[in-house]
């Protein structure tokens, strides 16, 4: 097996993946030789639905390539849609290896200004989007497991900058994001007795979410390396689906045009223990030193 063919045999769901970054990770997994599952609903960019059938143009791309792709309309965020798609997977391919969670979209608003269906929306896609497809793809691997077939199997899903650290105008993306992060942290603990591996990414790179509202540190270079490119993300995304990323787990990559960075995230930091109950009036100073004493946090994009 070559370098390039660290997929090769491997049976990959990607999510939302016609456009932008989820495409990207769509070819780059075909190209390391893995059979594709192309998942996505053909929504526009605020999730309406549109008479649009990208899933199909994607699976072409990789078949012209020489590839093998199926494509899938569910909505993964409803659960018999969820199940359906990790069936689809076993039924076309015969098993399934890699699950990357990618689909989204975005309602943005000021706090102040934003509604419940907006918030419910969001929240739906991103957080029951990725809790869905985990749940039915688990429940395939721990039967796999339980019936003695080996299980080498990954989970990717997909955070952001805004989850990690807060976005101004994105609450309902922010808290979404943040949820997967603590819902990956879960997962890696609960599933890696089934031979299952789970880890997140917060990516930044120009897609229809990013190119409006990020215009200027979005647009693509005349010349030279386009750090914003959609694809810088996929390299990362393809190793950790392959048999090499086989022992890591339960990690947060933050990943922009050639830089890999860990997110470290939340830690216990320093702390104060009076073996006894405070008085309220006691805790400025006591707060104060533990501040004093404490890196500050990262900044909220667009503060």
């Amino acid at each position: 097996m070559s370098s390039e063919q660290i997929c090769a045999g491997r049976t990959v769901i990607v999510t939302g993946a016609c456009r932008g970054i989820g495409r990207a990770h769509a070819l780059a997994f075909a190209a390391a030789g893995a059979r594709v599952v192309v998942n996505d609903l053909g929504s526009a960019l605020d999730g309406a639905s549109t008479a649009e059938t990208p899933a199909q143009q994607v699976v072409a791309e990789i078949e012209a390539m020489g590839g093998q792709a199926v494509a899938n309309g569910d909505d993964v965020a409803d659960w018999a849609g969820a199940r359906n798609l990790i069936h689809q997977a076993v039924d076309a391919f015969g098993g399934l290896d890699v699950l990357v969670n990618n689909a989204g979209f975005v309602r943005d608003r000021m706090l102040v200004n934003l509604g419940e269906d907006e918030w419910d929306a969001v929240v739906r896609v991103h957080l029951k989007g990725h809790f869905a497809t985990m749940r039915h793809a688990i429940e395939y691997w721990r039967g796999e497991s339980k019936a003695g077939r080996p299980v080498d199997a990954r989970i990717i899903n997909t955070s952001s900058g805004a989850g990690l650290q807060g976005s101004v105008g994105q609450g309902n993306y922010g808290a979404a994001k943040a949820g997967i992060a603590g819902l990956t942290l879960t997962a890696a603990a609960e599933f890696a007795r089934y031979g299952v591996t789970v880890n997140a990414i917060a990516p930044a790179a120009r897609t229809r979410m990013t190119e409006t509202v990020f215009a200027e540190t979005m647009a693509k270079p005349e010349n030279g390396f386009d750090a914003m490119a959609p694809e810088n993300i996929s390299p990362l995304v393809v190793w950790l689906g392959s048999p090499q990323s086989a022992g890591v787990t339960g990690r947060m990559f933050e990943v922009e045009g050639g830089k890999v960075a860990l997110a470290d995230g939340w830690r216990h930091g320093v702390a104060v223990d009076r073996g006894a109950r405070w008085e309220p009036a006691e805790l400025g100073p006591v707060v104060a030193d533990l501040i004093a004493k404490s890196a500050p946090p990262e900044p909220v994009y667009g503060a």
